[in-house]
């Protein structure tokens, strides 16, 4: 097994790492935009946020990174499967993806990235109370 190996020890899709540049150039250009335009909207942006600090970690094994950043750019890329403006549809699946990706990574999203997303979320004014 390698350190790149998510949680089997062989990946599930080969990586690319020019795929892993785009997705980190846009979830780079674009997440807190679209974390301030989701609010009230989506259920998900603590566990987003926490992805994306995973994701941004120097610590995190490459694949796992790659991974994350799939899922946030499938978040924040306006276009998707089903557009976002949808009322009650728009981020059902985003939140899919999210959770997938989560489901198969989440021993690498660690406290200090959650703590870390519930701080940001507190200081951008996303999150009202946070236990």
């Amino acid at each position: 097994m390698t350190d790149d190996s998510a949680t089997t020890g062989r990946a599930l899709v080969p990586y690319d790492a020019e795929r892993h540049r785009r997705d980190e150039t846009a979830v780079t250009r674009s997440f807190w935009a679209k974390m301030r335009l989701t609010v009230g909207k989506a259920p998900f942006l603590e566990e987003a946020t926490a992805a994306y600090y995973c994701a941004t970690d120097p610590a995190t094994p490459s694949t796992v990174k790659a991974m994350l950043m799939a899922a946030l750019a499938y978040f924040v890329v306006p276009s998707d499967m089903i557009p976002d403006f949808i009322a009650g549809l728009g981020f059902t699946d985003d939140a899919t993806v999210l959770f997938a990706t989560l489901s198969l990574v989440s021993s690498h999203i660690k406290s200090r990235h959650r703590q870390r997303a519930k701080r940001a979320l507190r200081r951008l004014g996303l999150k009202k109370s946070i236990a």
